[in-house]
């Protein structure tokens, strides 16, 4: 079995390609293979170079592999249709020029729901036709990812978003077809959200196509979930901690993961603030090394 582990440019800060604060794609990419990874996101597009003669040389200098693409957009938005197919179109373009195999749907936050992120049982839910289409514009994307550029397509929940938890990440995967709709599970997401990654990991790992390492500083999550704190005010405080210091339970993830003969990516997401007083390249590397640790090569 080969599981292969990447990074992403969120464990640099990067969220929005126009955010004035993300460092270089350039330095991200050298920080990255610094770190020991050989595979990285694109991050949100227009922030890595969309001329793929300009990022597959880049990727070539520092010897690292294009794993895949986030479309991080308000599918919840029915007036944001555009945007979405927009930031789907160019994902799925930029991804197939440099051979990268998962295309990743998050419903990006929405003000209806950052005040109850980590709270199920408090959280707005939508009506029965605005979930039916909101359903149907996450598979009218899937569907284009797997027939039209053959790429491989997960669903992500996230936290303040109306994927979030794990309820309605259940019904959707109803819903939807396996044929086009997998998941990438990502660990810190399923615990933000008060849910058990590990348990659902167990019962859902043959739809698994992806994995998103991410761990959770449990005081810092009471804390935001008991104040209602925003996502990126909870990154800045420092929700999504380093592998291993956090309540996710990596021994057993791998564990699931070598039982069920995964093969593949799995990548490390670290996500921060870019404004604090972080040092991306040592957690990428103290990442990598307590992955190292406890037996993924």
């Amino acid at each position: 079995m080969t599981i292969r582990i990447g990074n992403a440019p969120c464990s640099w800060g990067v969220e929005f390609a126009d955010d004035p604060r993300n460092p270089t794609w350039q330095s991200v990419l050298a920080d990255c293979a610094a770190a020991g990874y050989k595979g990285i996101e694109l991050g949100p597009v227009g922030f890595m170079p969309e001329d793929p003669a300009v990022l597959g040389d880049a990727l070539a200098e520092h010897e690292l592999e294009l794993i895949g693409g986030v479309v991080f957009r308000a599918f919840h938005d029915p007036d944001a249709w555009d945007d979405v197919m927009d930031g789907a179109v160019r994902t799925c373009k930029a991804l197939t020029a440099h051979g990268a195999q998962h295309l990743v749907l998050i419903d990006s936050i929405s003000s209806r729901r950052a005040p109850t992120a980590g709270r199920a049982d408090a959280a707005e839910q939508m009506d029965t036709a605005e979930w039916a289409a909101y359903r149907d514009r996450i598979a009218t994307i899937a569907r284009m990812g797997t027939d039209e550029y053959g790429l491989r397509v997960g669903i992500h929940a996230h936290a303040a978003g109306f994927m979030d938890f794990e309820p309605e990440l259940e019904r959707l995967l109803d819903e939807v077809s396996e044929d086009i709709l997998k998941i990438c599970f990502d660990t810190g997401h399923h615990s933000y959200a008060g849910f058990d990654p590990v348990a659902f990991m167990k019962r859902y790992i043959n739809r698994i196509s992806y994995m998103h390492f991410k761990d959770i500083d449990p005081t810092v999550k009471a804390d935001v979930i008991a104040e209602g704190t925003g996502f990126y005010d909870a990154c800045g405080q420092g929700i999504f901690c380093n592998l291993g210091q956090g309540d996710v339970d990596f021994p057993s993830v791998r564990q699931i993961l070598l039982d069920a003969g995964f093969e593949g990516w799995c990548t490390v997401e670290q996500d921060c603030d870019p404004l604090l007083d972080v040092r991306p390249l040592d957690d990428a590397r103290a990442n990598r090394e307590y992955l190292e640790s406890i037996g993924f090569n």
